[in-house]
């Protein structure tokens, strides 16, 4: 039911005012800060790919944005729940389009709104606009005339036409009808349905539904005139034709006694508690009027305990909203260079949406709505507009249905690297993560998890055995650990459970770790108890052991208490005397490794230079070439305090040891990331704005530099990462989130596959 505090229209023009007029702008692809970059952008460079395409035109979506460049065209004549309000008045719905498509599938556009209501000027416009885009959306363009703009442009353009305010509607609908039916146990071929508003929507739902096996004689389709019958000429046209029934019934209360289904595409209020009540058992209700539904959740929860009820509201369960299909079907019909998107094109978003809806619901998508689990059944036969994996779903399945059906230009030769490719477009952290996992997959190791018994740790350690990760090893009771899993539903079949208090090893270990700290005030009594009640003592000497590969612990503990047991057995790497904490700050066009964030609270110059040398070396695992910049507040000495000192004192200790490593400073952050300072103040640097590393002089400014990098900056933070240690061993930031965990955990897996490696030279 209803969550969420209504938006007011101050905060509404305020969004659209503020901080700058609009929601779009266009940003360029490529490099222009030089002179040489202009010439290239421009004049003379410009003429080469001009020329190429004059020979063959196909390269247009070689050298130019074409092939990812869709407009959203309308005449604002049916805006949006808000009618004929013009071409003008409708541009802000259009720009919202753009964000969307961008945002979802980053499908960039240009929207086109055409001061005309003549259909005719529409195809017009669109006809001659062909070689400018890879795609049209017509959007908000009143019907019939939408309907003929439509077929027109599908007969005489070869890139895909599609008008969303139809088909979009109709495609995620009738996925969520399939869901309802299944749950109610009803099949689509004996329903009966109602449909009230034969408009755009209303007659493309009703077409989709024929198609997946609906009765055209069990479909009642109503306007504001009531049902649509055989031999009525009031308010027809031929596209309604299609729809008339041979029937005695003539309003929607008729159509309604003894119904299914309900699908609403009208207007507020259109449906009363009687007509719901009147429907058969177990109803299906989708009221998808905009802005409000055509009865609520509320009002049919007072009449019937049995419906399943849907709307096109954000506020409610079950919301049917566009934005589950456009952006995802153009971005799979422009992937393979689509001629059309064909009714088996529709078809297979339907069916991906609905297969969607029935699998489990990752944390991340709960966590965006505030919820702790989502699951299929009566408040959930749709997946939530935000669910990032709608996008490696229909895609594929647009583009395949396009491969198959004759319409595609393009092929695609593995459907399992294009969905790692379509992650990579929204998110160059999933790429990177992408290839982190790829290497972990090829020598899964053995990675300990030290906090078994909880939930979020279990499911990562399902997700790295489905992954091919890791083989996860779980502390703790072992029935504590079961009944969790089997509460939850998580499979840790493939998991190996020990349970410190009882296993034949704890002995063994606290020998060891007695030895190793005997010195430290440590008895062996006390060794024995702190390897069975902190079980990250344990979890270390297994490691230390040679029984376990990599460790990864700290989710359900404070950073400190959690890094404690490691610095006291883990022994550091030769060289090294400190360990120290690194993230990786993933942004769409860079990686760059922040350190010291989690550890050394203020290094001397000895620190920094381990620092600036174990982070190198953790770029080198992850075939990130090292670019080491020694931040500070200044350029180059232009200050001379003990604070900047110590700074050019760390680069000299790490030049010493390796000399053909890239490092500089001490400089200013911007030098460092900003290629026209670096380039034009300071040409003697070895960093020309790229550092692929940044190494912080205290806690202080590397933990607050990342943290800011992600949270205001736009990066994705991957971490921490433990470094220094001999054996690959990491720490969480306490209430990881599942995916987190399986990140850091390929991490591990990588770090000890590099560290074995070592070991062997």
């Amino acid at each position: 039911m209803k969550n969420r505090k209504a938006i007011t229209k101050e905060e509404a023009l305020d969004y659209h005012k503020f901080p700058r007029c609009g929601k779009i702008e266009v940003v360029p692809t490529k490099a222009c800060y030089t002179q040489r970059d202009l010439s290239l952008a421009y004049t003379p460079g410009v003429a080469q790919p001009c020329l190429e395409i004059e020979a063959n035109p196909e390269l247009v979506y070689e050298y130019t944005s074409k092939g990812n460049l869709v407009a959203v065209v309308s005449n604002g004549t049916a805006v949006l729940g808000l009618g004929d309000i013009g071409a003008a008045a409708g541009k802000p719905v259009m720009e919202g389009k753009g964000v969307l498509f961008k945002r979802f599938a980053d499908v960039d556009v240009f929207d086109i709104e055409l001061n005309t209501k003549n259909p005719d000027d529409v195809i017009k416009a669109c006809e001659l606009m062909e070689p400018t885009f890879g795609g049209i959306n017509l959007e908000d363009i009143k019907a019939p005339d939408c309907f003929y703009i439509e077929e027109t442009l599908k007969e005489r353009l070869n890139i895909p036409v599609f008008h969303d305010d139809q088909h979009g509607t109709a495609i995620i609908a009738v996925a969520a009808l399939i869901n309802a039916l299944e749950i109610v146990g009803k099949k689509i071929e004996e329903v009966v349905i109602v449909v009230n508003g034969a408009g755009a929507a209303g007659i493309a739902i009703g077409k989709l539904m024929l198609l997946i096996g609906a009765k055209l004689e069990n479909i009642y389709m109503c306007d504001t005139k009531g049902i649509i019958y055989r031999g009525r000429t009031e308010g027809m046209n031929k596209y309604k034709e299609e729809f008339a029934l041979v029937t005695e019934k003539r309003t929607l209360e008729e159509a309604m006694d003894g119904a299914d289904i309900f699908l609403g595409l009208s207007q507020k209020d259109a449906v009363s508690k009687a007509m719901v009540k009147a429907m058969a058992r177990n109803p299906i209700i989708m009221a998808m009027a905009n802005p409000d539904p055509e009865i609520t959740p509320e009002e049919v929860a007072e009449v019937r305990g049995d419906a399943i009820m849907a709307t096109g509201r954000s506020d409610y369960a079950n919301q049917v909203n566009n934005v589950l299909g456009f952006p995802f079907i153009f971005r799979g019909a422009l992937d393979v260079r689509a001629k059309a998107i064909n009714e088996e094109m529709k078809l297979a978003a339907v069916h991906a949406l609905a297969q969607l809806a029935r699998q489990e619901v990752p944390e991340s998508v709960c966590k965006a709505y505030g919820v702790d689990r989502i699951e299929f059944g009566p408040e959930y036969i749709i997946p939530k507009p935000f669910d990032p994996r709608v996008l490696t779903w229909v895609a594929p399945a647009v583009a395949k249905a396009a491969i198959d059906t004759g319409v595609a230009q393009k092929t695609i030769p593995n459907f399992d690297k294009y969905k790692d490719y379509l992650e990579s477009r929204l998110s160059f952290a999933k790429e990177f993560t992408r290839q982190i996992i790829s290497v972990a997959r090829q020598k899964p190791k053995r990675l300990v998890l030290p906090e078994g018994k909880h939930e979020k740790v279990l499911r990562a350690a399902q997700k790295m055995v489905e992954e091919g990760i890791a083989k996860p090893i779980l502390l703790g009771e072992e029935d504590v650990i079961r009944e969790m899993a089997e509460r939850h539903n998580i499979d840790i079949s493939e998991c190996e459970i020990i349970n410190p208090a009882i296993s034949p090893t704890r002995d063994k270990y606290a020998k060891i770790l007695h030895e190793m700290r005997q010195r430290k005030g440590m008895t062996l009594d006390e060794a024995q108890r702190r390897l069975v009640r902190i079980s990250d003592y344990y979890a270390a000497m297994m490691v230390y052991c040679g029984d376990a590969d990599c460790l990864l612990n700290g989710y359900s503990r404070n950073y400190p208490d959690a890094i404690k047991p490691l610095l006291e057995i883990m022994p550091m790497q030769e060289g090294y005397t400190s360990p120290s904490g690194a993230y990786f700050m993933v942004f769409k066009d860079r990686i760059v490794l922040c350190a010291d964030t989690t550890v050394n609270i203020d290094p001397d110059a000895e620190v920094l230079a381990q620092i600036a040398m174990q982070s190198a070396d953790t770029c080198a695992k992850f075939e990130i070439e090292p670019k080491v910049a020694m931040i500070s507040f200044t350029n180059f000495g232009s200050v001379k305090l003990p604070r900047t000192t110590k700074i050019v004192e760390a680069i000299k200790k790490v030049k010493d040891k390796y000399p053909k490593l890239i490092i500089d400073g001490d400089m200013q952050a911007d030098t460092a990331l900003y290629r026209p300072i670096a380039e034009e103040a300071f040409p003697f640097s070895d960093i020309k704005g790229d550092a692929s590393v940044l190494v912080f002089p205290n806690l202080e400014a590397g933990n607050s530099a990342y943290k800011l990098l992600w949270r205001l900056g736009g990066g994705i933070a991957i971490g921490p990462i433990l470094q220094g240690f001999q054996s690959s061993v990491h720490v969480l930031q306490r209430g990881s989130d599942v995916n987190e965990i399986v990140n850091l955990g390929a991490i591990a897996v990588v770090d000890a596959i590099e560290k074995a490696k070592q070991k062997h030279k």
